[in-house]
Order: C-alpha cells, then structure tokens, then sequence
C-alpha cells in the first residue's frame, strides 16, 4: 500500500516533492508530540512527551488527505464544511497576505477575479513546497534569525525607569498575547453574543389609496395605454369640476395607479380635459416593467446598509483575515472596513463592518472557518473608519520568567506611573537582514537602482523557499523575467517589482516600482521617518533624561510650540513631543534639533527640502509623544507546571463554558500576567520591553526560546 501511493504522488509531483512529502508527513505522523518550529517564525510548543510509534493506518489517512487536496481545480470556490467532504475542508487559502519587510501583499481589488483564484491557487502550491523544503533542509527559525535586526539595529538604546531587569518569554504561544480593540466611544470590545440580531419583520410597502376619481373604463383605457395597446396614444379625461384641486387630484391618481404615465391639462372646444400619454415611448415601458419586478436579494430599506460584527481570530493579521471572509463570501475585500490592524501572533478581538452582507450570511461563516469567530452583529448607516479607534487594550502573558516578586512589582509600578519611551517597535522595520528603512532612505535620495537592489538582492535568514531561488536568479542573471518565473507567487513586493522592471524596462524603475500598491511602497519611507525619530529620541533622553527643557516642543490645538525656560517648569515628559523628518513640522530648538540635520546630512538628505519629484514621496512629518502612560494596569505572578496550557481565559472559551485556567499556588514555572490600555499607533512591545529591560526583537526572543527548550 505504501509503495502505490508513493508511486501515484512521484507520478503528479516528481520524484524530489514526492519523497520530501513522504518524509514530512511520515515526520509528522511520529513526532506529534515533539517541539515545532515553523518556517514562518510561528514557535509553538506541543506535547513535551515522548514519539510514538508510526502508525500505518494514519500515515495512509494523512496520505489520503494530501492526494485530495492535490485533486481541487484551480479556480474552483471552495464550500462549507457542511458542503463538501469532511477530507477536503481544511483550512482555506487565504488570497493575499499583509506585507512584511518585502513579503506578501494583500489583493488589489482592481484585479479580475480568474487572476485571483489562479493566484490564490499557485500561492497554496508555493507554501506546499516551501514548507516541504524546510523539512528536509532542516534549518532552525533559530538559525535563520540569527541575521535579524535588534532594537540597537533601529535606534531603541533608553529606558526611563532603573529598575533591575529580569527576563521572560513574549509570545511563547500566541494565546499569551490577546488584544481588544478600544473603540470611539471608549469602550473595550468583546466577543460575547453570537446570536443574529431579530429584526421587525418588514412590512410590504403600503399601497397608495385609490383615489376614488377615475372610472373603471378610464382605469381600462389607461391600462391599455400604459401598455401599448392603445392605437390613439393617448387617454383624454374630462374635468366635470373644473377646479386647480380638481385637476392635481387628477394628476396624481393617473401617476400613482400608472407609472410611466405623464398627463397634462389641455383645453378642448370650451372644456378642460387631463390627458395621459408615454413620455419616453417604449422604453419608458421597459423601464416600468424592470422596476416593477422585485430584485431578487433586495435589501430592507429599513436597515442600515452596513453590517458591523466583532471579529475574533486567532494567529492571524488582520488583511489575512479579510482576504479568506471575502473569499467565502465571494465578495472583494475593499468591501469590508476597519479601525486598525492587529498583530498576527496573537488573538485578537476588533470590529469590522461590510456593505450589504447579512449577519445570517455572517453568522453562517462561524461553522466554515477555523480560528475565526464573528458576532455582536448590528446594522448601521456608517462604515468604519481607519484610525477611529481609541486605542488597544492588552493582556500579556510573559511565560519562565526569573524576576523576583521584588522585581516584578518595581517594574510594573513604574510602567504604571511613568510609562515606557513610546518607540516604533520592531515590526515596523522588518525580520530580514535588509531593514525596509533602508528601502526607505534609497526612496527619499531617489537613488532607484539601490531601491531595486535591497528588495531583490540576496539576504540571510528566515525566508520561504522559492524568494531565495529568484533573489538568486536576479544576481546572477539581472533579468526580470527569468527572476518571475521562479515565483510562484506574483502578487509579493519581489513579484510586483519584477513584473514592473518587466514591462516597463529597468530604465524606468519609478514606473515599475509603481506597480506595487501604494500603502506598501509608502510603509517604506514611512519606516525611515521611524528610525530617525527613534534614533533621535534615544539621544533626546540620554541628554536631558525624562524632564521638559528648554527648546522642547509641546502641542496646544495641534500646533507645536517651542518651551522657553519658564514655559519648560510648568510641562512634564508626558507634554514633551518629537517631530517625524518632513517639510511641515519644526524641530527643537536645541543641540538635538541640529541632531536631526546632522543624521539627514549623513544620508545624503536635505532637511531644509523634504519634498520628492514623485508627490506620493514627500514627506510632510508629524509629531509623536516621548513617553507615554498606559492606563487600566494590573498584573499578577501565576505558577503553573504544563507549559502548552493557555493562562488566558479568552472570549471563545467564555462563550464556550469552558472554565478558567486555575493556577497552583507553587509550581514548575512562572509566569508574568499583565493587562494594560494604551493609544493607537502604540506599541504594546515596547512597554513590555520596559519591564523586562531586554531586547524585544524576534532575534533575541528566539534565542531566549530555543535555550530554555534545550
């Protein structure tokens, strides 16, 4: 049995994926139990037990699975489990992914709908042999992230309290990082009510009262007429009273009873008559009768035209997540609207809203879709707005850690009185051993041959396989279409830019790099303007410490203002802002507001001109808080001894029944459980990194994992 189907898969796949498969899946049929550590820096921990045994009757089963999984055509739209064989319901394939340092971006909605299946399908086949790929190879996450960029790398050097550090593991599992959007009216947002939302049944339009002036045999001859089938044109009706109020009633009862109809008031031999006739001819007809006819999935003018919902997910961003509701819905993504993104490493709760979907269509895709839940539905007037949202609430679990109680109260007592330095965190500047500020800054010098270069060059670290082979291709050959070809995925940055220097020439780079969606070209220089400020509010810090000086800036009604010495007495740290590099914000006005030119200078960049012959590349600035106070902070040191159980207590399993996780008071491990608010555009990252007092980045956390597991 094993020989026939090693045979069948060497005949659809070839002889190299045949055998990698064979080998992944026997690997994965023994070692459930064993640590896992995925290609995409997803660390996880599963039964910390011993192998079993390979089962035959499983490893058929998991054989069988992937033989029907090969067997779906492409372009085919994938049912409900309800709908389809339990085998092939597993878990669907997202259409684009949210970019990340050079990786996969979400779909534009322009594109036609084939493109994106025939995409989507070759995206799915890419993952496939990637992740057999890594099997065999065998490489670490911890190996390949040893080329990751560290805080040092982006300019986060301070902390503002002096508190001895300690050291904990963030995101161990991604249950230990739970988010709850806070929205407009400042309220937290939970999942806590599945049901669809009972409407007052909508009554049929009410029918206007037959005006009681038209006889039977006029109410005949105008029906003829709106017909057709009056060879005269026309229906003349005589005004026996012949009043103004007479002759609008008249008129109304005709158009009323007879769309389509116009009538006018035309006098004949001494008397007033109201004459009916087409407007438009036939064609007025045809458009009577197509409104007439009611649409079949018409939408209740009594409801709002959008359905709001709280979305939970767990283990995935929030684009991933609109891209696979759009796709079941069979809907395009820029349908639905959102506050905010969330993290992908974590669960997460926000609201979501979506044009003229029912929450019975919602409702339905709860028993579809694995990780994801939806409820709390409603109907409103409005759609949601990027940037609306209040801020996050968090709830944090820091997992082994070897503070003292001591420690952890000092630490937590002054994130809650004095707050963290509110730095861009790590993900704002990539994983890779090419951090996008460096894009960024290529961008803003116009030097586009360098632009090309770091996306496409060759880098160390955690990359999927089939990137590696045309970074590759693209050093050896400089050729974009041969590069293309071995992407099996199209739609990533590397894709766009390819497909642009392809048609366009690699004599026009600012056209082919246009071909990349916007948001994501702009994240670029967005990234550099980060790492400048980080830089320069490290050095903002180190030089004046956590007190308003003179020629530090504050805003009153949006506007900065410059602190004299008198002014600086009466503003703490909290008032104290920083302005990202742009043409419309000043600087401070002492040694660190010529910092800001220095470090520009440095870079071959003007201050004084921040304005790029392309417009969508100018830079206008902003300003952002030194130090920010998070609020609502509580924590608590939990013992525990089996590391796979979840510390949190989500809003599924309190749907669900399930009970709380109940902790020892002694136990094998510790672990830090915090809950705090904070803004939006705050990263929680970096005011764990002020408790703990240690390097935040996927490179080190990764390390920290990999030693406690050995």
């Amino acid at each position: 049995m094993l020989a026939c189907e090693a045979q069948r898969i060497l005949c659809t796949l070839g002889r190299r994926r045949a055998v990698r498969d064979l080998l992944g899946k026997a690997q994965s049929c023994c070692n459930r139990c064993s640590l896992i550590t995925d290609r995409r820096g997803q660390r996880s921990i599963s039964a910390h037990g011993p192998t079993r045994p390979l089962s035959c009757c499983r490893f058929l089963g998991s054989m069988e699975e992937s033989k029907l999984s090969l067997a779906i055509p492409v372009g085919e739209k994938r049912a409900c489990l309800e709908e389809e064989p339990a085998q092939v319901a597993k878990r669907p394939r997202v259409q684009g992914a949210v970019f990340k340092n050079g990786g996969a971006v979400p779909e534009t909605p322009q594109e036609p709908e084939d493109d994106k299946e025939d995409e989507n399908e070759e995206e799915s086949e890419a993952e496939e042999l990637s992740e057999a790929e890594a099997e065999a190879e065998g490489e670490t996450f911890a190996d390949m992230m040893k080329h990751g960029l560290t805080e040092q790398d982006v300019g986060i050097l301070k902390f503002v309290s002096d508190h001895e550090g300690f050291s904990g593991i963030l995101k161990e599992r991604y249950s230990d990082f739970v988010v709850h959007e806070i929205n407009k009216d400042g309220k937290i947002v939970h999942l806590d009510d599945l049901s669809v939302p009972v409407e007052a049944e909508e009554l049929p339009a009410a029918q206007p009262e037959e005006p009681q002036v038209l006889t039977e045999e006029q109410k005949q001859q105008l029906e003829e007429l709106q017909l057709f089938k009056n060879k005269e044109g026309n229906v003349a009706i005589e005004v026996l009273e012949d009043t103004k109020e007479k002759r609008t009633v008249l008129h109304k009862a005709v158009k009323t009873l007879f769309p389509g109809l116009e009538t006018k008031t035309e006098e004949r031999e001494g008397r007033k008559f109201i004459v009916a006739y087409h407007a438009a001819g036939k064609k007025a007809l045809a458009v009577v009768r197509a409104a007439a006819a009611p649409r079949k999935h018409s939408w209740p003018k009594t409801r709002g035209s959008y359905c709001h919902c709280v979305l939970y997910k767990e283990n995935k961003d929030t684009m991933d997540a609109i891209n696979v509701l759009s796709k079941f819905l069979r809907v395009r993504p820029n349908l639905f609207s959102y506050m905010g993104t969330k993290d992908k490493r974590a669960i997460t709760v926000q609201e979501i809203a979506v044009l003229k979907i029912s929450a019975e269509r919602m409702a339905h895709l709860n028993k579809c879709l694995m990780n994801f839940k939806l409820g709390n539905f409603s109907y409103r007037k409005h759609p949601l707005k990027l940037g609306e949202l209040k801020g996050n609430h968090f709830t944090v679990v820091l997992r082994n850690i070897s503070g003292t109680e001591q420690q952890v109260q000092q630490a937590m007592t002054s994130l809650r009185d004095t707050g963290f330095i509110n730095y861009y965190g790590m993900q704002r500047f990539g994983t890779t051993a090419v951090p996008t500020y460096q894009v960024g800054r290529a961008i803003l010098q116009n030097n586009w041959t360098e632009v090309v270069d770091l996306i496409l060059k060759p880098r160390p670290g955690a990359e999927k396989g089939y990137l590696v082979r045309c970074r590759e291709e693209w050093a050896l050959s400089q050729d974009p279409e041969a590069a293309l070809k071995k992407l099996p995925v199209k739609r990533c940055v590397e894709g766009q830019l390819l497909r642009g220097l392809s048609k366009y020439g690699k004599n026009n780079i600012v056209t082919a790099f246009g071909l990349i969606p916007r948001n994501n070209r702009l994240m670029y220089i967005h990234s550099y303007q980060s790492y400048v400020w980080n830089s320069m509010v490290s050095r903002r810090v180190e030089a004046f410490g956590l007190k308003a000086v003179q020629g530090d800036l504050v805003l009153r009604g949006g506007t900065a203002h410059v602190l004299s010495e008198a002014d600086a007495e009466n503003h703490s740290i909290h008032d104290v802002v920083m302005p990202l590099p742009g043409f419309d914000v000043i600087y401070p006005t002492h040694h660190v507001g010529e910092g800001y030119r220095e470090m520009l200078k440095a870079d071959n960049l003007d201050i004084d001109n921040m304005r790029h012959r392309v417009r969508d590349y100018s830079l206008a600035g902003a300003y952002r808080k030194i130090i920010i106070r998070p609020q609502d902070v509580n924590w608590e040191v939990i013992h525990y001894d089996d590391p796979r159980i979840s510390l949190v207590h989500t809003d599924l399993e309190k749907l669900e029944d399930k009970p709380p996780p109940v902790f020892n008071k002694e136990g094998k491990y510790r672990a830090l459980r915090m809950e705090f608010s904070l803004p939006s555009s705050t990263y929680a990252t970096m005011a764990i990194r002020e408790v703990l007092k240690m390097d935040t980045s996927i490179k080190n956390q990764t390390q920290l994992n990999t030693t406690w597991l050995n």
